[in-house]
């Protein structure tokens, strides 16, 4: 439960984000609990993360503002663990180093600087900028799907965080009406609901009229449902970006030798039977 002073400076903060939402940032927090606070990051036009629909949560503690939320970020982005806690120096990993005068936009703006730069810490994935555009033109259908897990018969609400698979409820219960938007947009550009893709308009098809691909909801080649190595302590760990030479260099290198060595050998009783 909310401190008094948590619940007074989180209600007027509400206010003035409410008035005044930063850039690309809206926020409010759960009707049911003021220390659960849900936002939504809209990719900036020059970043691979352009027109994405980013869902997470702030989780604040009962003492706020003298110690900072953990940050969670649910929607897949190619740049952090879907629904992991975040390692920054705004969030709960840093308690020594959060300032109390800083408020829940000094936050996001934050979260959202972090995002669009390319620096790697704890709860970080590494990811092309062709992966990073392909789940932006994903994330409103993940958004209102739970990732394709609706099923059309209402799905309860998960308490506390969110989980997959609840078919989008959470969501839904926070961002109403985003989420007919969302639909809405799904619907306009005939997008499958359990699959995220651009169904084929069997007119068309038997006309043999090939349209372009929708918001890039097409999977790049290679790559994995879940794009990027997870990070943990600022190391990336998996070797999906790497090249198999890099992967492979003891390899690489013991070949090298034996080549050089075979050829000199050869070359070496070339020269001894001329004599």
């Amino acid at each position: 439960m909310a401190s008094r002073a948590a619940n007074k400076r989180l209600t007027r903060e509400y206010q003035t984000i409410s008035k005044n939402p930063p850039p690309y940032i809206v926020a409010h927090p759960s009707e049911s609990n003021i220390l659960e606070w849900h936002y939504i990051l809209t990719g900036p036009s020059d970043t691979p993360y352009h027109n994405g629909q980013y869902w997470g949560t702030l989780i604040f503690p009962p003492n706020y503002p003298f110690a900072p939320p953990a940050i969670r970020m649910h929607t897949p982005s190619g740049r952090f663990q879907p629904s992991t806690r975040l390692c920054l120096s705004i969030s709960d990993f840093h308690p020594k180093s959060f300032n109390p005068a800083w408020e829940v936009s000094t936050i996001l703006i934050g979260l959202l600087s972090f995002m669009t730069s390319e620096e790697m810490t704890t709860g970080s994935v590494g990811a092309s900028e062709v992966e990073r555009k392909w789940v932006a033109g994903r994330s409103r259908w993940w958004n209102s799907t739970g990732g394709g897990s609706w099923n059309g018969d209402g799905a309860k609400v998960q308490k506390g965080n969110v989980k997959a698979g609840d078919g989008g409820a959470k969501f839904r219960a926070e961002w109403a009406e985003l989420d007919k938007e969302n639909w809405k947009w799904m619907k306009e550009n005939n997008i499958d609901p359990m699959t995220g893709n651009a169904m084929v308009d069997p007119n068309a098809a038997a006309s043999g009229n090939c349209g372009p691909a929708i918001g890039g909801l097409r999977r790049p080649s290679g790559s994995q449902a879940v794009v990027g190595a997870v990070v943990e302590g600022g190391r990336a760990v998996g070797e999906e970006g790497r090249s198999w030479v890099a992967r492979h260099k003891m390899l690489v290198a013991g070949a090298v030798i034996f080549t050089y060595v075979l050829i000199a050998r050869l070359l070496g009783d070339g020269s001894g039977s001329s004599l």
